[in-house]
């Protein structure tokens, strides 16, 4: 039987049969040719406005929707249990107010360039700091910009967050292709390794000589990419996502094969056992998205269809958004929650932010061989905790790895404070 191209998206290991020299030469090779003449490669001014008449669509199709039976076991088995989904439409409709959020927007930096035929949207923060070190840092799906928010502050301005001056990041957060205020790509190839060739563009067109990297979900996928091509500006980089995976690990799940041999930890038993669950019960939404993106005509059409699809993405966010409903205090808030969301209903990108999924062709947590330095943070609620071990032999120049006790899979809008420190510790060497 043909194997679901999500299998072979995630676990293929594309990188190591290609080889990463050549893979590395090659893009290298493109990325020099994405030389915009000057009329393409303006930065220009960006400022968020969505009309009246968009958001009173919005609450309209939210008290509109047409509900389904409620499900028939009492956890999240069957997926977003019907009583959250109502108290989330409840809140949408009548007390969510999108213009807090716009105005926070505004109230930053923002930017689009064209690279590559695209037009690329993003945020830049320069800090106060003479001495500060730039950063580049990439979301995922269902995330965007928005969940990059809450460290921007503690990052540019270390000292106003208990931080020191000489920790200090100019910090630029892109929306990826496809996502956001971002472009949506109008041909074919716009995958994590063309997205890496244009952020390595950007940051050069922004003037930075030497700068770091950082990725969870997507943004890990990109991120690592970027060390892939390791173009000489581009010091280190960090991920909260990092792809660790053995072979036999690999093998195994691609497989659906018993328990490997030689897990050697407990961390590795445990990172094992988080794997092997999501592969049975939480790859639905990536395989129709890897295999059928054009056919979700339905996220596009309503909000509570995309929002129910964003929200049922890994089993430990989904409980803790749930939790958020009850009325509980978590990482997250309501409104953190709802603006991610009105973000893909108002850009209209539930179907161009899906098709990254179908482009991209290399195995999701396989070993991509990077060189460079590498820092991880490993979160215990992550799809799974890559161990020290597995992160060893991943990243030959591994330095920095922190196991920590609380966070999930939007690190740095859960655990804001706790993913600055990490980023603050794991590039201090390279300044």
């Amino acid at each position: 039987m043909k194997k679901n191209k999500i299998t072979q998206t995630i676990l293929t290991g594309a990188v190591a049969m290609l080889g990463t020299t050549g893979i590395a030469q090659q893009v290298t090779a493109v990325t020099d040719k994405i030389v915009d003449p000057p009329a393409r490669s303006e930065i220009r001014p960006f400022h968020v406005h969505f009309s009246d008449a968009a958001l009173a669509d919005l609450r309209r199709r939210v008290l509109a929707t047409n509900w389904p039976d409620r499900e028939l076991v009492g956890d999240l088995r069957q997926g977003l249990q019907l009583e959250t989904m109502k108290k989330l439409a409840h809140y949408w409709a009548t007390e969510y107010n999108w213009r807090k959020i716009e105005a926070t927007l505004n109230a930053l930096p923002q930017f689009i360039t064209n690279i590559d035929g695209v037009d690329i949207h993003f945020i830049h923060v320069r800090s106060k700091q003479k001495n500060a070190l730039p950063i580049i840092i990439t979301h995922g799906w269902p995330g965007s910009i928005i969940e990059q928010l809450k460290v921007i502050g503690p990052l540019t301005d270390p000292t106003a967050y208990g931080g020191k001056a000489e920790d200090a990041f100019d910090v630029v957060i892109p929306s990826l292709p496809g996502h956001g205020f971002s472009g949506k790509p109008t041909e074919l190839g716009w995958d994590p390794v063309r997205i890496a060739r244009a952020w390595i563009v950007l940051m050069k067109r922004l003037g930075y000589t030497r700068y770091v990297a950082q990725g969870g979900d997507w943004g890990d996928a990109v991120t690592e990419q970027m060390a892939v091509i390791a173009p000489p500006e581009l010091l280190g980089i960090h991920t909260n996502m990092a792809a660790t995976l053995p072979p036999e690990v690999s093998k195994a799940l691609a497989t659906g094969g018993p328990t490997p041999e030689g897990l050697s930890t407990p961390d590795e038993q445990h990172a094992w056992d988080q794997l092997s669950s999501f592969w049975k019960t939480g790859l639905g939404y990536a395989t129709e998205m890897a295999n059928r993106p054009q056919t979700l005509y339905g996220l596009q059409d309503s909000p509570i269809g995309l929002a129910a699809w964003m929200l049922d993405h890994d089993i430990k966010s989904t409980e803790l958004i749930t939790r958020v409903f009850d009325g509980k205090s978590e990482g997250l808030t309501r409104e953190d929650v709802i603006n991610n969301i009105t973000l893909y209903w108002l850009t209209g990108t539930a179907v161009s932010s899906a098709r990254l999924y179908w482009e991209n062709k290399l195995a999701f947590f396989d070993i991509k061989h990077i060189t460079i330095p590498v820092a991880v943070s490993a979160f215990p609620d992550e799809i799974y905790q890559a161990p020290r071990t597995w992160a060893e032999k991943a990243f030959p120049h591994l330095i920095h790895y922190n196991k920590l006790p609380k966070g999930g899979h939007f690190a740095a809008w859960e655990q804001p404070q706790e993913f600055c420190d990490e980023i603050r510790e794991s590039f201090r060497s390279l300044r």
